[in-house]
């Protein structure tokens, strides 16, 4: 390990232990030692950490991590390179990144594979690049590559006001799709039109968006749906979609497990997809980088499809910040201040 500036270094640090899972409650202050980089590795001195859907399912027992990686929380960091593994040559000590991590973000510092990072987009602050990795990754991986969303499309995405949706509705726009969304109160329906220009949104507790989607399209359907819903939406999706549309399931808010009538898949020629994020191989993670670099952050550079940050927790405050997950009242990404910047 490459380590120039290591006497600045100390010796251990703070992160948040989740113990043996449960509530918010169980998400304490711990200290443990300084991780030491691989030959691939970075070390990143966290300035914020981006808290996530996988985290409470993984604080409460339902998302275990992959062999390998960090049992700690946290997928998405910000801050300084501390130190570097024996073979990085892209980073050095001190450059401003924002990273992928496999785990472990919930922390004063994190090991992440080098090629999982990505500089902080210029004009950005570390706050905002912080909210970029999980979110970003997930929605380029799901609605552009698998579910192949092109300009004059229209795409669905179910939870429009969530870190994710509100990702997905900038991108696909920019894109230039047509944008639909599900949300849960009127606030957030005007959040996701008027301020980061969804076409239209469905309130979901007064509206049935099936009929709401064939209504607005004529019948026709929508190209792609988002869901990270799950349980009946399932069926309905079917329904809502195009001949040739895809369906991209990301999470599963209700279950995984319903009777559903897949005569639709065969009729209307349709694709059911979906994928995970944490479980994927360091190489396409990598690559998902690449991508980003070169396809999103010029966006970014110019101030378009930038993350909506909807509250700042102190590292200690892990707990609430999860809480307010849970409630589903917010519209865009919570985040952790570590060491700030």
């Amino acid at each position: 390990m490459n380590q120039p500036n290591s006497a600045a270094l100390p010796a251990d640090m703070r992160y948040i232990d989740h113990g043996r899972g449960g509530g918010p409650e169980v998400l304490v202050p711990q200290r443990a030692p300084l991780p030491v980089p691989a030959a691939d590795e970075i070390l990143v001195r966290v300035a914020y950490a981006g808290v996530n859907r996988p985290d409470v399912l993984q604080r409460s027992g339902n998302y275990p991590p992959p062999p390998g990686a960090s049992p700690w929380l946290g997928l998405e960091v910000s801050g300084q390179v501390a130190a570097v593994g024996t073979a990085v040559t892209q980073w050095r000590v001190g450059d401003a990144v924002c990273a992928l991590t496999n785990g472990g973000g919930y922390a004063e510092f994190v090991t992440v594979p080098a090629a999982q990072a990505l500089p902080v987009p210029r004009g950005l602050s570390l706050l905002q690049a912080a909210a970029l990795p999980e979110t970003y990754f997930t929605v380029w991986a799901n609605v552009f590559e698998r579910g192949r969303l092109a300009a004059g499309e229209t795409l669905l995405i179910h939870g429009g006001s969530s870190g994710i949706g509100t990702t997905a509705i900038q991108m696909a726009k920019a894109w230039g799709a047509t944008v639909y969304v599900t949300v849960g109160s009127d606030e957030k329906a005007q959040a996701c039109t008027r301020d980061l220009g969804a076409d239209h949104a469905i309130n979901y507790r007064t509206h049935d968006f099936l009929a709401e989607v064939m209504q607005l399209t004529g019948k026709r359907g929508v190209d792609v749906i988002l869901d990270m819903v799950g349980g009946d939406y399932i069926g309905r999706n079917l329904k809502a979609l195009a001949l040739e549309g895809r369906l991209v399931q990301i999470a599963f808010l209700q279950t995984s497990k319903v009777d559903i009538d897949l005569m639709p898949v065969m009729i209307k020629r349709l694709t059911v997809t979906g994928s995970t994020l944490r479980a994927r191989p360091a190489a396409d993670k990598a690559r998902l980088a690449a991508e980003l670099r070169a396809k999103i952050w010029p966006h970014l550079e110019q101030g378009r499809m930038l993350p909506v940050i909807n509250q700042v927790y102190p590292l200690e405050q892990a707990a609430q910040a999860h809480r307010r997950m849970e409630s589903s009242e917010h519209i865009g990404k919570l985040m952790l201040e570590v060491a700030g910047g």
